[in-house]
């Protein structure tokens, strides 16, 4: 029997953006060349830009070793994101016959989607349709999230740069609380990504060590927020120095449901296709209340924001090496006739940390959400527990030095490329 002449690749990403999502890009080009695939296609701005016929021809844009490496080191989406939610296929069966149209004009034999929960469900849809009509296209997803809450995976790509990130952020913003002193002494409330999982939030640990004693206190969204106990417990550490600093989870809520956030007036805020309301104004609300019933107390509330999820220069090597392989190993498995799958990493040991990647069933993924678990958060509710610290510390060791023009990190640019997108 004849074997089947391979033709062409798409992969796309989806999502927020991360400091490693490009070195899975990456991977999955390299895996394609190598297996003999004539053509790779990224769609501009994921499955939403397909539906436009919004694509490049990536040889165009990887075009030596070089531009391989400056691409692993690019932060963001090089292709463009979005965040858009396919329907259900029995409520538009005509958007998902444009969407195979597409694929089949462009002789796709396999489509890679990089992203999160979300875009878990577009390769679950998308797998589910070929199954439906017959159509031979295998459709693999390639984990990515600075969240770090996806089902059936150890972690996911993204996660060790910005754990990497906030750790080092932290034990800064502690070093400079202590250069100056205040009469009434001073409360730092840092706010850090994660709306329901509070995985970036407890990397706020990793600042202790020898040389600093660690945020005072950190707050995850699994567990139900008290603002008074929080306030009082604020109190209680300012009686025993003069500078506090804590983490807190833009996503933390109280015991009825609310976020923290919305507390204050409410005002109008974003809300994505997938329903997620924008997340801002956590530390903010708590400053006030701070400096409201604690007399003389100075505060200051940082929102870490998109720095966490954008600061390649302080990119983990595990973490890059690991989106790299992830991304070889989703077009290998759609090479070699998996769909509606999803590369996972197994990690077999902690010291030496070792980890290999297998692939599991998207269907048991999509839409899922992994926290971090309760016995990892102390009693109190204040803290992580040293399993936490064993948990990450692998994951954000080594370094990926940038490639500097100038004394500034050059990335992956083509002229125009810009206006494409």
């Amino acid at each position: 029997m004849l074997q089947k002449e391979k033709r062409n690749v798409i992969v796309g990403q989806s999502g927020g953006p991360t400091a490693a999502i490009n070195s899975s890009l990456a991977g999955v080009y390299r895996t394609a060349r190598d297996r003999g695939y004539k053509k790779v296609y990224g769609m501009l701005h994921g499955v939403q830009g397909l539906m436009e016929g919004r694509y490049v021809d990536l040889s165009e844009h990887i075009q030596s070793g070089l531009d391989a490496e400056l691409l692993k080191r690019t932060p963001s989406a090089y292709l463009g994101s979005c965040r858009y939610k396919l329907p259900e296929i029995h409520s538009n069966q005509e958007l998902y016959d444009k969407i195979f149209k597409i694929l089949n004009d462009l002789e796709i034999d396999c489509f890679i989607y990089i992203g999160g929960n979300d875009s878990m469900d577009t390769i679950k849809k998308l797998s589910d349709y070929a199954i439906i009509t017959g159509s031979d296209i295998r459709f693999v997803g390639c984990p990515k999230t600075i969240d770090n809450d996806l089902a059936l995976t150890d972690h996911t790509p993204g996660y060790g740069s910005a754990a990497k990130y906030i750790g080092t952020s932290v034990k800064e913003i502690i070093r400079d609380s202590w250069s100056l002193e205040t009469s009434g002494g001073q409360i730092i409330v840092i706010e850090i990504m994660g709306r329901n999982a509070g995985w970036l939030t407890g990397a706020a640990a990793l600042a202790k060590s020898e040389d600093c004693d660690g945020p005072d206190a950190i707050y995850l969204p699994e567990l139900a927020f008290d603002v008074d106990k929080f306030v009082n417990n604020c109190r209680e550490l300012l009686k025993k120095k003069a500078s506090v600093v804590v983490a807190v989870s833009e996503g933390i809520r109280t015991a009825d449901g609310k976020y923290v956030s919305d507390l204050e007036e409410e005002t109008p805020q974003y809300v994505d296709a997938f329903g997620h309301k924008q997340l801002t104004g956590t530390a903010r609300y708590l400053c006030n209340r701070l400096s409201n019933e604690i007399e003389g107390c100075k505060t200051r509330a940082i929102e870490l924001s998109t720095l966490q999820r954008a600061a390649s220069h302080c990119a983990s090597r595990v973490d890059i090496l690991e989106a790299y392989e992830v991304g070889g190993a989703a077009m290998k498995a759609a090479d070699e006739g998996d769909s509606g799958k999803m590369v996972v990493i197994v990690r077999t040991s902690d010291d030496p940390y070792q980890a290999s990647t297998e692939v599991k069933d998207v269907h048991k993924i999509a839409n899922d959400e992994r926290v971090v678990p309760e016995s990892w958060i102390t009693p109190d509710g204040t803290y992580v527990t040293s399993e936490f610290i064993t948990y990450v510390r692998p994951l954000i060791q080594g370094d990926v030095a940038p490639i500097m023009v100038d004394g500034i990190p050059r990335h992956l640019y083509k002229p125009g490329f810009q206006e494409l997108l």
